[in-house]
């Protein structure tokens, strides 16, 4: 049985009191919910502020973007090692912004989810396809393109210990939202790439999850497809009850 992971993804939104203030209120509302890992999210210069505040709960912090290298001459970098220091147990990596509006390629998403991986940190790997995409029946070709670059060449080992994302790119901040049935012919799909390269136990095991305007009227609409294992969720996230019912599916 496959535990889902309910993540939140803030952006570049929240200062360090609106942070605390969040925890304060959502802590209390997850504060049973075993069913689902839970995961915040924040930028880089609030992580501090998010590890203090969900100390003593079972609520996981991540960031939302890493180096591959450890350290050197490159301005504006947060490496693996120093997340994992400041309490970071999660990243994610490839998000569709990053690639959208950073440059973030195939290539680049490998190295993060390496140098991730052997600091320790669990990597949330993002796919999906832009919407003219889909509309030229190409969304499995892409997915299958960024999954092959991104995550293929990594050891059954290491795979085992990532998390992907399917995030159609048209249904990111839009509104839109994959249905249901969308979602999970992708994910279906995406357990047969992990099944064709890594086998059956690890497509048994793999846990991927649905991001892309994740909301809590829709959430439990997604989370009865068999094949989705939680969701990455983008501004519903940053409001503690909405979130809350969202982990609370």
């Amino acid at each position: 049985m496959r535990k889902p992971v309910m993540a939140g993804n803030w952006k570049m939104y929240k200062s360090a009191g609106e942070t605390s203030s969040f925890f304060e209120k959502f802590a209390p509302l997850v504060a049973s919910a075993t069913h689902a890992e839970v995961v915040i999210c924040p930028t880089f210069v609030n992580i501090p502020a998010a590890v203090e505040a969900a100390r003593s709960t079972a609520i996981g912090i991540g960031a939302q973007d890493v180096f591959w290298l450890k350290e050197g001459a490159y301005t504006g970098e947060v490496s693996a090692p120093m997340l994992a220091s400041a309490g970071c147990r999660w990243v994610i990596i490839g998000h569709s912004e990053r690639r959208q509006y950073f440059g973030e390629t195939e290539e680049t998403v490998f190295k993060k989810t390496v140098a991730a991986l052997e600091a320790g940190l669990n990597p949330i790997v993002c796919v999906g396809e832009r919407l003219e995409e889909r509309e030229s029946n190409a969304t499995e070709a892409v997915c299958g393109a960024q999954f092959a670059g991104g995550v293929g060449g990594l050891t059954p080992a290491q795979f085992a210990r990532i998390v992907i994302a399917y995030e159609p790119v048209w249904a990111i901040g839009t509104g839109k939202t994959a249905t249901p049935e969308m979602a999970a012919a992708a994910h279906k799909f995406l357990r047969g790439e992990v099944r064709r390269q890594f086998g059956a136990d690890s497509a048994a095991s793999c846990r991927i999850l649905y991001g892309g305007s994740v909301k809590p009227d829709n959430v439990k609409g997604l989370m009865a497809q068999p094949e989705i294992d939680g969701a990455l969720v983008g501004g519903a996230s940053l409001d503690p009850t909405s979130f809350a019912s969202i982990v609370n599916f």
